[in-house]
């Protein structure tokens, strides 16, 4: 029996069995290569630190390491056969030791020093721990992979010995993604200052994994500089643009044009005066009157001390007047913030097309001079010079307005003639299709209008223009179990001969 034969006495059931059969054998199939392609994982760390999860895998993925998360991302796993490849990774981006430690356990051997520790011993103690501490505290910043901190703190003899006070510096040595921008810097810079006695963010240097110094950078020591070179240059094209725009006004535009190059400076300077007044107001007056008057004493006394003559006429008169005033003289104290921005001298170059005459030179230097405030004893110069431009295209004439109108008047009348069109040619049409008659009336509509026995539809006595309409006899219908025996005569004739013989043999 060939599988034809075998498929054409499948019954409906037959043929779901077989199709459940086949897809179970395929989701077999599937799952067993499903489970052979998967690889096994094997553990890597344990006991990781959430907060160095995202890190540890971001540089296996670098390296192109496959890894799985286990125990709520507590634990790394990698390929079977790919653990050392893993290591090295990860031990190159300083990730694989102190894996699992918290910031807050930096500091737990210096807690574990015993007693007898020296101060030598206590203060690298203390230092190490404050490096490991603010290494993690930094890795926790987005962008940073890794970050190692080296603190160099003077000790006593170093302050006893050297001539000059020594500062604490610092260095940091930074895995990072390429996301950092100078204020993350400036704050990673703030962060190991602040946690440093003494330690200046100055001193502290910041470097990423492939030794370029990111901290500090030439713009922060410079910002002065930045600063100044910025206002020079707004202040210079505003000016071009100004005796550009005047220029081109009076010449007509692509007539000349003007470069200018400024010197500011960009200091803020505080001014601080006193200023007192011409004439004083008195506070304070003090006068004193001393008179003295009497006669001639004798010049001798009963005690033989000789007396003093108050003058030579024998009489004395004494008279002492001073007087003492004391003004009030009014002071003015002003402090003034100068602004940065102060013009120091500036350069001005006009450059006029060929087309404008020579004649005109002359008062377009002294108009320019005056529109930029040319000042001599400041080192301005301006100077005019006259060379042939380059010819500019041609702009495509515009459009008149009143072309541009006509054609949107044209626009609307086109619409209008098509709609007339349209309805045109549509009611030409209805008018032929009321006018056209019908070829013949259906039959459906005839055999309504007049209706017919069934004796004449026996007879054929139909309408001559259609053809005769032949009543067919109903056919029996035919017995459900005959056409089921015949139906299994066919498909198995075997088995029904082997049940026809066992009914022979019975009778």
């Amino acid at each position: 029996m060939n599988l034809t034969q075998l498929t054409s006495k499948l019954t409906p059931k037959g043929w779901l069995a077989v199709g459940g059969a086949a897809a179970a054998t395929l989701v077999f199939f599937y799952v067993l290569i499903s489970m052979a392609g998967t690889p096994s994982y094997t553990t890597l760390m344990a006991g990781v630190d959430p907060a160095q999860t995202g890190k540890i895998t971001s540089a296996l993925s670098s390296a192109g390491i496959a890894y799985e998360l286990q125990n709520n991302g507590t634990a790394i796993a990698v390929q079977s056969g790919e653990e050392a490849q893993a290591r090295v990774s990860l031990a190159t981006a300083g990730l694989l030791s102190g894996t699992g430690t918290s910031p807050s356990s930096a500091f737990q051997s210096f807690n574990n020093m015993s007693l007898g520790a020296s101060n030598l011993q206590q203060q690298v103690g203390y230092q190490v721990a404050l490096e490991q501490q603010l290494g993690s505290t930094i890795d926790t910043i987005q962008g940073v992979s890794s970050a190692q901190v080296q603190i160099a703190i003077p000790t006593q003899s170093d302050q006893l010995y050297s001539p000059t006070p020594q500062a604490p510096s610092a260095s940091v040595l930074l895995a990072d993604t390429g996301g950092l921008g100078s204020s993350q810097l400036r704050g990673i810079a703030d962060l190991v200052a602040n946690a440093v006695t003494g330690l200046n963010a100055d001193k502290v240097t910041i470097t990423d994994q492939t030794g370029q110094l990111l901290w500090p950078t030439s713009s922060s020591a410079s910002t002065g500089l930045l600063a100044t070179e910025q206002a020079q240059a707004g202040y210079d094209s505003q000016m071009a643009g100004q005796l550009n725009a005047m220029l081109a006004s009076t010449l007509g535009a692509g007539k000349a044009q003007v470069q200018v190059s400024a010197t500011l400076d960009a200091n803020q300077i505080t001014a601080q005066s006193v200023t007192y007044a011409r004439k004083g107001t008195p506070l304070q007056t003090q006068t004193s009157k001393e008179t003295l008057t009497g006669a001639s004493p004798p010049s001798t006394t009963g005690t033989g001390i000789p007396a003093y003559a108050g003058g030579a006429s024998g009489n004395s008169k004494y008279l002492n007047q001073t007087s003492t005033t004391n003004y009030g003289v009014d002071k003015t104290v002003s402090q003034t913030v100068v602004a940065p921005g102060k013009l120091l001298r500036q350069s001005v170059s006009v450059l006029v097309d060929k087309s404008v005459p020579a004649s005109e030179l002359a008062s377009i230097k002294r108009a320019v001079e005056a529109a930029a405030g040319y000042q001599a004893k400041r080192g301005d110069t301006i100077s005019v010079a006259q060379i042939a431009f380059a010819k500019l295209p041609a702009a495509a004439p515009a459009a008149s307005s009143s072309t541009t109108k006509m054609l949107g008047y044209a626009k609307y009348v086109l619409v209008g003639l098509g709609a007339l069109l349209f309805l045109f040619f549509t009611s030409r049409a209805l008018r032929r299709r009321e006018n056209e008659s019908f070829a013949g009336t259906p039959t459906w509509l005839r055999e309504l209008e007049a209706p017919r026995s069934l004796a004449a539809v026996e007879a054929g006595a139909l309408d001559p223009l259609e053809p005769q309409a032949k009543v067919r006899q109903l056919r029996s219908p035919v017995p459900v179990a005959k056409q089921q025996i015949e139906d299994l005569i066919e498909r198995d004739p075997d088995r029904v001969a082997s049940q026809v013989r066992a009914w022979m043999n019975e009778d």
